[in-house]
């Protein structure tokens, strides 16, 4: 699916989409508790089915009816499962470790670029604690044996997840383990989203200063609500400060989302009033906020200066590599933004020219040149923007509510 889109100020109000981040949380924690959890104002993104469909392989029983979600913890767990992950590197790197914990063989699956992200911190620390691997650098690949309590090492600059996975696991285990970090973690908000999610269903985790001390002990049923996503939500922000006028509905001001940063880099760089509104340039590390790079790129764009995003190398490894899809995208299109290996270096325009650009099969990428296309002075085509449906599979019907002209 195309979709072109006619440069126009959006306006009106939106409801933030849920948060994907919690809801893989949410859902997982309910499928590790005792008896009946029901977690609410679920989005049905290619993502979370992901997940559901995993939990559910693994044992768990999980009713979807609209927004709601009836999850009947694991009892009995699988004795073998299949696990397509599709594209969610969440999924992947969440279930490895808690298929593992649970004894369940398991052979996984996924497509696009996710056989080939990496997962090496799994086959070093996870193999420690009992866990066979048949793995030959990609997908499909099988894991067997039963996980043990234990010390365990990551490192803190590939991904969260790991952390979060293991973190995930370790509740499922007898006895006291411990997760220690050997480099500095990025992204650390997702972990403290991760650790809030659980503790809602009993958790027993400390933070320490190196990592987290995690008690075994079976999770306790929790009816959960979903909160809004700032990381969607960050698109509408930016719409905003290219001169639209959008009110933002449905985000706890005090939430953890490490993207709730979204709301003050708008509020300190973005001056003036509508089409009047001016974007003072920023410099900002990146290493907390990896998922906002894109549309941040976007916002530095039209800044009235050279702004720079540091310590992204991470980005290259996700679903595209998106260091090289964000600049190339809007350099296409006559934005002025420097690609290195760890930073992104940006010098504002005033417009955009329009044209064709790709979405490399990149939700985020292609709600970010969405958005880019308010201040395009032709119309934008985004190839494969379908994409979009891996985290907010309405965005362009939203888009479109907000007297957006995209079809």
């Amino acid at each position: 699916m195309d979709i072109t889109i006619t440069p126009a100020l959006l306006s009106g109000r939106v409801a933030a989409p849920p948060s994907k981040s919690v809801g893989h949380r949410l859902i997982i924690s309910a499928a590790l508790s005792r008896r009946k959890s029901v977690i609410s104002n679920i989005s049905r993104s290619n993502d979370i089915e992901a997940t559901i469909n995993a939990m559910v392989a693994l044992g768990a029983k999980i009713d979807v009816s609209g927004d709601k979600a009836t999850v009947f913890g694991i009892e009995t767990p699988s004795k073998e499962a299949e696990i397509d992950c599709c594209e969610s590197g969440s999924t992947l790197r969440f279930i490895i470790p808690i298929a593992a914990a649970l004894g369940v063989r398991t052979r996984f699956l996924g497509k696009g670029k996710l056989p080939t992200r990496p997962i090496t911190p799994y086959l070093r620390e996870l193999t420690k604690g009992g866990i066979t691997f048949d793995y030959n650098g990609s997908m499909p690949f099988s894991i067997s044996g039963q996980l043990k309590s234990g010390d365990y090492e990551l490192e803190g600059d590939i991904s969260s997840q790991f952390v979060t996975g293991l973190i995930f696991a370790l509740t499922m285990t007898d006895g006291k383990s411990r997760i220690k970090m050997i480099s500095p973690l990025q992204s650390k908000p997702y972990v403290d989203i991760t650790i809030d999610c659980l503790k809602k269903f009993g958790a027993d985790i400390t933070e320490l200063c190196d990592g987290w001390e995690v008690k075994g002990k079976r999770l306790v049923s929790s009816d959960q609500i979903i909160e809004g996503d700032y990381s969607q939500a960050a698109f509408f922000y930016v719409a905003n400060a290219l001169g639209s006028d959008i009110e933002i509905e449905g985000l706890d001001p005090l939430s953890v989302q490490g993207d709730r940063k979204i709301a003050e880099i708008c509020r300190e760089s973005v001056t003036g009033n509508g089409k009047d509104k001016i974007i003072s340039p920023f410099s900002l590390d990146c290493s907390d906020i990896p998922d906002l790079v894109p549309i941040l790129t976007v916002l530095a764009s039209f800044a009235d200066g050279k702004s720079e995003l540091t310590n992204i190398r991470r980005l290259r490894i996700k679903e595209s590599d998106r260091i090289a899809a964000i600049s190339e995208c809007l350099n296409s299109v006559g934005g002025r933004v420097k690609a290195y290996d760890d930073k992104l270096v940006i010098e504002g325009v005033k417009n955009l020219s329009g044209g064709t650009v790709d979405s490399y099969n990149d939700h985020r990428i292609a709600m970010s040149m969405a958005i880019a296309a308010i201040k395009c002075t032709d119309t934008l085509k985004i190839t494969n923007a379908e994409c979009v449906k891996k985290s907010y599979p309405d965005f362009f019907e939203v888009y479109n509510k907000l007297n957006g002209k995209a079809v």
